[in-house]
């Protein structure tokens, strides 16, 4: 019973983090693809123009990526695949699944939208028709990680709110 007890409170707690944690990427994300990924790719007069200075100066992905996702929600899609198969049933039918596209966020991410930027934040030149090709296919399929980010984010919810619907306990004192 006390196991059981235990379990069900770390799995609460990593379903906690995970939701507040997606829900802060997911904000951020759109955040950066409104406010900030305008200023480093600009489209002024038709011409498209990659600014790898002001991509350089921002620096998100150590200024704030990094304390968020990379490291944290990493973690928390780990920790969350250990624990998986312990939750309830009815939580693992949306537990699983969140985690599964949180995986391919995460793959996707290490994959191609990070060291594509290091890339482009190398880059000399802004007008060289390749950088400005590889900046609007990181801007364009940046809105596919955040659709997977806003559905492993809903994932979680679901599950996290299944887990408190399933897991009412009678306190006697």
């Amino acid at each position: 019973m006390a196991t059981s007890r235990l379990q069900s409170s770390v799995i609460r707690l990593v379903l906690w983090l995970l939701v507040i944690n997606l829900g802060i990427a997911f904000g951020a994300g759109l955040y950066e693809s409104r406010i900030e990924l305008p200023q480093w790719i600009s489209d002024s007069s038709g011409q498209i123009e990659w600014k790898p200075e002001e991509a350089r100066q921002a620096d998100t992905g150590v200024r704030f990526w990094a304390y968020v996702t990379t490291g944290p929600l990493t973690l928390l899609m780990i920790a969350g695949f250990i624990l998986v198969f312990k939750s309830k049933p009815a939580v693992r039918k949306w537990f699983l699944p969140a985690l599964v596209v949180l995986l391919a966020e995460r793959l996707f991410t290490f994959s191609f939208f990070i060291p594509t930027m290091i890339g482009l934040m190398d880059a000399t030149s802004g007008t060289d028709p390749a950088v400005i090709a590889t900046a609007v296919r990181w801007e364009r399929l940046n809105y596919v990680r955040h659709l997977l980010s806003l559905c492993a984010w809903l994932l979680t919810l679901k599950a996290f709110v299944t887990e408190y619907a399933t897991g009412k306990e009678t306190i006697r004192s």
